[in-house]
């Protein structure tokens, strides 16, 4: 699946000159967390959030500290500039993140998660053509694990073909080289057996197991090996 497959495509935007005062109605009006910001054009320039709106002058909640303590912290004038302008600003430009993190329609949904994971964020803009044309969120995510239906037909694979491929999975991790796993199958019920280093190998090995079309049942069997002091 790509990101178009998912994305949500009624984009809620608000305008570089807009206040935050509107910026935070249609964050509580829409129960959002996050506005793209699109200029006349629809371009994206930039996102504000919920973390944009936290340290603000209006509610008290500004960076406040005495000049000795800034100081003390090695604070230059340019930061203290530029934590006033986020505190005290009213305008969307002056508060706003410009370096945007953004996919295309057809990024595949396995590299959006890698950007939502690697860069600590809850969404990410897809843009066409430097245009805003959808969002994908955490929760699109989820909504697209939970609409994946199972075949409609049985599988036929045989017990054979089953374990190949349970053992191909096997060899093809890096957490099972040090590992003695091996599998049987009888009637898609797949019994593992052999030692490994861990719990969570052992676990692992069954949800490979599990992964694998044609399967049924896994007895996981596999032994975990004690830790043996000195070694």
């Amino acid at each position: 699946m790509k990101a178009s497959d998912v994305m949500t495509v009624d984009v809620v935007t608000v305008a570089p000159s807009a206040s935050v005062q509107e910026v935070a109605k249609l964050l509580l009006a829409h129960r959002i967390s996050a506005l793209p910001v699109a200029d006349q054009n629809g371009s994206l320039v930039g996102i504000i959030s919920e973390g944009d709106l936290v340290r603000r002058t209006e509610l008290g909640t500004d960076h406040r500290s005495s000049w000795w303590l800034d100081i003390l912290a090695n604070r230059s004038n340019e930061e203290l500039a530029t934590q006033y302008v986020k505190s005290h600003s009213r305008r969307v430009e002056d508060i706003m993140t410009r370096e945007i993190i953004t996919a295309t329609p057809a990024t595949p949904l396995r590299d959006i998660a890698k950007l939502l994971e690697k860069h600590h964020i809850k969404r990410v803009p897809i843009v066409a053509d430097g245009r805003l044309v959808g969002i994908v969120s955490r929760a699109n995510l989820i909504q697209a694990l939970a609409s994946q239906r199972k075949p409609d037909q049985p599988d036929t694979t045989s017990d054979a073909a089953i374990r190949d491929k349970i053992m191909a999975q096997f060899k093809s991790q890096p957490w099972s080289k040090h590992s003695t796993l091996n599998a049987t199958v009888q009637g898609g019920t797949v019994e593992l057996w052999g030692t490994v280093g861990s719990d969570a190998e052992k676990e692992a090995a069954r949800v490979a197991a599990e992964l694998v079309p044609g399967v049924q049942v896994v007895e996981n069997n596999v032994i975990v090996r004690p830790v043996v002091a000195g070694f």
